[in-house]
This record gives C-alpha cells, structure tokens and sequence, in this order.
C-alpha cells in the first residue's frame, strides 16, 4: 500500500498557515479543524515548516504565556520530513516511529499534494490485515 492510496482514500485536504500568523491564530485553527499539525507555507504555498501541538507547548515552556503573541515561524520545525506518494506505508511508518513524529507533508515534487497522520497510516495498515484475514477465511471455508 502507497502513500497515494491512503491519500485517495482520505482527500487531500491541507490545513496550513503562514509563518506569520500568530501561534494564538494556529491552536485556534489546530482546534477548530481537530488536527494535531499545520503545514507552514509560504505566500507562493511551498512548504515552509510544519507546527504541530507539540510545537506550541514547547515554546510555552521556554517563554511562558507570551509565546501565544509569537510568531508560528518562531516556534515551527524547519527540517521537516516529507513523503512522496509513492512511497510505502511501511516505510513511511518506520520513518516516522524513528523520528518520533505523528505528520508527514506528502510533496509530489516540489508541490503539496496532502498531509498524512500516524493515525491514517495504522488505520490503513489495520484495515489492510483485516481484508487479509476476511480473504484467507473464504478461502479456508471454499475448501
């Protein structure tokens, strides 16, 4: 199974933000829309950064309340790991328990084609296990 299965299946809606909003402007948007990252773009929407809740609460750490008057470019991750859609779920899987992330951007080339959670990801592996499993019983129960 691909990246671009899961993303058939899900939709490639993309919730971001400029790097300018203020991180008060993006929990309100990670709240509205119940997702746990905004993908960070540019005027030109490339892919800039992303922040996700984690983001937030670390620069509240350091700063205190303030941090919500920052910016999302001052408490954004900058490296960030990107899939491509024709990458495996497995693959993608293992990249994302190793650096410990729950978001993967999916750029097809240089363009933002959709964001995939850890979430979407073991759904997908589950649902995967589960046809597997309903194929292999109608084939024990044809004889």
């Amino acid at each position: 199974m691909t990246i671009a299965q899961i993303l058939k299946h899900k939709g490639g809606t993309i919730m971001g933000v400029s790097p300018d909003h203020s991180l008060q402007e993006a929990a309100a948007i990670l709240t509205d829309k119940r997702v746990g990252a905004l993908v960070v773009l540019d005027s030109n929407g490339h892919l800039e950064g992303i922040l996700s809740e984690r983001d937030i609460v670390r620069l509240c750490a350091q700063v205190g309340a303030a941090a919500m008057t920052a910016k999302v470019a001052d408490a954004m991750t900058k490296d960030v790991l990107t899939a491509a859609p024709k990458d495996k779920v497995d693959s993608a899987l293992a990249r994302m328990t190793d650096r410990r992330i729950r978001h993967l951007p999916v750029l097809e080339g240089e363009k933002l084609v959709g964001v995939v959670s850890i979430g979407d990801l073991v759904k997908a592996k589950i649902d995967e296990a589960l046809q597997e499993a309903d194929a292999m019983r109608a084939y024990i129960a044809t004889g």
